[in-house]
Formats: structure tokens, C-alpha cells, sequence
């Protein structure tokens, strides 16, 4: 069987490859495949006679680089079903180059890693760091924003060009600012090697950009990562620690549930408002709520932030079989059929009764609404909406005999009634009770400040003011609207 020898020939002159090395290519009588030409040991072999050939022209014709790499891979097995094949590769075989993970995984030809000279040394040197501190070696013609830490020291190879360098200055921006300080580095560990630190803004048109050129990122302080979910986690556990706060330190599960009321409604103020800064601010006060309660988990040694998010990504992925699995779905229905049955399987059965799992905390027109929700499932239901109309008359016309006989009593219970039949009302139209209930009470506090505010402006006091008065200005108000 033919095989093919895999070489590495560093980032820099022929300085750095063995002797051994130098003679198997000095010597090779048939032409020596290279994923390119660009790199000084090239040149300098190729005027000592060594013949290459070079997959350059693969690069300009395909758009994507997994078309390359797969190009290049193919027309070497062509070539290994005749001969043996000599293949070089810049820096290190095993280092960033996807060609040889792919010859690796085939089982067509043999492979055989010859050597190299990885420039990681090299770069190491030039930049003055040490890897142990926390380092990262980044593709940048494939990775993913979260595959980052920036408490890392980063480098990104593979750098070839503008529109990498643009790619990745992009990404970088998500999370660090325009002035950040960066170093591209040139030809690490050659005679041509050359450093210069720049503004991550300048990365693509700062200077030439080459398959010799590497990034490196230094590690971002805590100030430029207030952003990240660590940063938070961080933040949290100094505020709760010995040294912290002594509001944060005293605080229990117990203590922040009416935080916890009060930041959803918040919330719902600022969406109602459309307040897209607010909305941002008041989900930064929920999610307080979620790590202040994790990090009392994890002080008291039950569990973490960590847990929370493992449970949420499980239920998630195991709710949602369509999006994760081999299940298909065609209508909307039938993911909030699936979405029950799954809840169910969760919970293991171990739920008595069709109506548990609404929670005994939620205000009394939201959970009428839930109650009723959970009952029409298994088609304890109206069968459309005359009959819920019929049934809120009825309602109404035992309160107002109970407003005749003034019996308190039976007034409270048939005035809950029609406050029931109307949650059931607002389900079937799919209008949720508590965000209507909201919604017209802010309505309702607008008009009336404007009342207020009117009333002020001509100096009169809003205890003497007529109500004919006020109905005008109420009027006034629902008008600008």
C-alpha cells in the first residue's frame, strides 16, 4: 500500500527543519505536494532544486474553506492510489491543520506524520508569555464567539487574509472595545519576523496580512467583561461572601420572594411601555433574582447556578424532540401536545390530580385562568363561546340577587364566580386575565395623573374639583391616546 508522508516545515526559514528532514526533500525525485507556496522554506528548497506542487489555485476557486480542505484531501488519495506522496504543510502537522485531520480519519492510504517545527515556541517567545497563565490557539477561519475566554491569552492562526482579520475583529468587537490593545505577529521565529500592537479596530487595515501572520489578544481585565455571565457569577459571590454586603450577606430565599413579585411586574410595566432600555434593565433585575437565589443555594451547599442552567438546557432539549431529535411536527397544537406529555414524563406521574402544578403563590385571576387551562386539556371545557356568554349572565344575575337580599356573603361568592367565568372568557380568546388587568390599570393611572396634572396647571384643587370636571379632562385624556 502507497502512503503519504505528512511534513511540517515551520513558520520560518530552513533553519528549522531537521536534517533529516532537509534530506528527505532534498532528495525526493518526484514532485512534493504543498498546501502552499507562500512560506520561506518553500522558496528556499525550491531553489535548491526541490519541485513542488502546490494547492494554491484550490484556495481562489472555492468560496469556503471545508471545500478546500476537502479538495486538497481528495486530489492527494488520487494521488497515493498511484504513488507514495510526499505533503508539506506549514508549522507542525498536528498543529491547526484541518488537511491532516482529515487524512487521519480516512482509511483509504496510510499516513504518516513525519515531523515539524511547531511556531508555537516562537510565538511564545516573541509575544513574552507563558502559556501556563491560560492560553488558547483559535482557528480564525472557523470558531465561534463563545468558544472564547478572555481571561485566556488568545491567538488566532489561520489568519490569511482582509477578510479573516475582518471576521475576526468583528467577533472580537461583541466583546471588547474598539482601543483594545492587540499584536499581530509576522513570520514568528524567522529572520522576517515582526511585531506590531494596534487598536482591535485597525486588525484588517493595519498592515499586510499573510498565511505567516497570527493575532494574539492579551487577557481582558474584569472591567471589559462586565457583560459576560461570569463577571455576574463573580460579582454575586463577593457580595454574599465574609467580605461582601450585609444586605446581600442576610438575605434568604424567604426574604427575596417579594423582590422576586416585584421584578417580573417591572418587567411587564416596561414591555407594556415598550421600553426596550427599560425591558433591558428590568430582565437585568430578574436575572439578580435568579443568582442571588443560586448563590444561597451554593452558600448553604445545595446546589448552584450551575444546576439551575442544567436543568433549564435538559427540559429544553427533552420538551422540544423536533428541534433535537428525529420528531417532526406540523402544527402548533401538536408541540403544546407533545410539550404536556413530556411535563408529564418528567414529572414522573407522581402528580394526583390534572390541577396540580399551578403555583399557590400566583395572584387569584391568573390562576383561574391556569386552573382552567389545565381543565379544558382533557375536555372539561365549553364547547364554544355562547355558552361561557349564557354562563356569565347567569353569574351576574345571582350577584345582583344577592345584592337585593344584601347578603355580603353570597355577594363575595358570586362576584368571584363571574370573576371566574370571565378568566375562562379571556382564555378562549386567548387573552391572558392578569396582562389585560394590567394593562387597564395603567390606563387607568395615566388618565388619571393627566387629571391631576390639568387641574394643577389651572390651580384647582383636585378635593373641591366637580365631577363633571374631571369626566371632561378624563375625556381629554382617552382622546390624546
Amino acid at each position: 500500500m502507497n502512503k503519504i508522508e505528512i511534513i511540517g516545515l515551520g513558520a520560518g526559514d530552513l533553519e528549522q527543519l531537521s536534517f533529516g528532514i532537509y534530506k528527505k526533500l532534498s532528495h525526493a525525485k518526484e514532485a512534493v505536494y504543498t498546501r502552499t507556496l507562500d512560506l520561506p522554506a518553500v522558496k528556499a528548497l525550491q531553489e535548491e532544486g526541490v519541485r513542488f506542487l502546490s494547492f494554491d489555485s484550490i484556495y481562489e476557486a472555492e468560496s469556503q474553506f471545508d471545500n478546500v480542505y476537502s479538495s486538497i484531501v481528495s486530489l492527494l488519495l488520487q494521488k497515493a492510489a498511484k504513488q507514495n506522496v510526499i505533503y508539506t504543510v506549514p508549522g507542525h502537522p498536528m498543529l491547526a491543520e484541518k488537511t491532516v485531520q482529515l487524512l487521519l480519519q480516512q482509511q483509504e492510504v496510510e499516513v504518516e506524520i513525519v515531523g515539524g517545527h511547531s511556531y508555537l515556541d516562537d510565538l511564545f517567545t516573541a509575544l513574552q508569555i507563558d502559556p501556563i497563565e491560560g492560553f488558547q490557539f483559535i482557528d480564525g477561519t472557523s470558531f465561534e464567539r463563545d468558544q472564547l475566554n478572555y481571561r485566556n491569552h488568545l491567538i488566532f492562526c489561520q489568519v490569511y487574509d482582509r477578510f479573516i482579520a475582518s471576521d475576526v475583529k468583528l467577533t472580537l468587537l461583541e466583546d471588547l472595545p474598539a482601543d483594545y490593545p492587540i499584536t499581530i505577529v509576522e513570520a514568528a521565529g524567522s529572520k522576517d519576523e515582526a511585531k506590531k500592537t494596534i487598536s482591535l479596530e485597525e486588525l484588517d487595515h493595519a498592515m499586510d496580512i499573510s498565511n505567516l501572520t497570527s493575532i494574539y489578544i492579551p487577557p481582558a481585565p474584569d472591567n471589559v467583561l462586565h457583560h459576560s455571565f461570569e463577571q455576574l457569577r463573580k460579582v454575586i459571590r463577593i457580595l454574599r461572601s465574609p467580605e461582601g454586603c450585609p444586605w446581600d450577606k442576610e438575605q434568604t430565599h424567604e426574604t427575596l420572594r417579594e423582590y422576586a413579585i416585584e421584578e417580573v411586574y417591572e418587567l411587564l410595566d416596561a414591555i407594556d411601555q415598550a421600553d426596550d432600555e427599560g425591558i433591558v434593565e428590568e430582565l437585568g433585575d430578574v436575572l439578580l433574582q435568579v443568582m442571588l437565589h443560586s448563590q444561597i443555594g451554593e452558600d448553604d451547599g445545595y446546589f448552584t447556578v450551575d444546576d439551575v442552567i442544567r436543568s433549564i438546557t435538559n427540559k429544553m432539549i427533552h420538551r422540544h424532540p423536533h428541534v433535537f431529535k428525529d420528531a417532526t411536527v406540523d402544527t402548533v397544537d401538536e408541540v403544546y401536545k407533545n410539550w404536556d406529555e413530556l411535563k408529564q414524563e418528567e414529572k414522573g406521574n407522581v402528580r394526583k390530580s390534572i390541577l396540580d402544578g399551578v403555583a399557590k403563590q400566583l395572584p387569584s385571576l391568573a390562576k383561574a385562568y391556569q386552573l382552567q387551562k389545565k381543565a379544558a386539556k382533557i375536555g372539561f371545557d365549553w364547547e364554544n363561546s355562547v355558552d361561557i356568554w349564557a354562563k356569565l349572565d347567569e353569574e351576574l344575575n345571582e350577584f345582583k340577587e344577592a345584592v337585593q337580599k344584601n347578603e355580603n356573603v353570597e355577594m363575595e361568592k358570586e362576584f368571584g364566580d363571574i370573576l371566574f367565568v370571565l378568566a375562562n372568557l379571556s382564555r378562549y380568546y386567548k387573552i391572558n386575565p392578569e396582562v389585560a388587568l394590567n394593562r387597564t390599570n395603567a390606563k387607568f393611572q395615566s388618565r388619571f395623573s393627566y387629571i391631576e396634572q390639568q387641574l394643577e396647571k389651572r390651580q384647582i384643587d383636585i378635593q373641591h374639583a366637580t365631577l363633571e370636571e374631571m369626566d371632561a379632562l378624563w375625556d381629554k385624556a382617552k382622546e390624546g391616546e
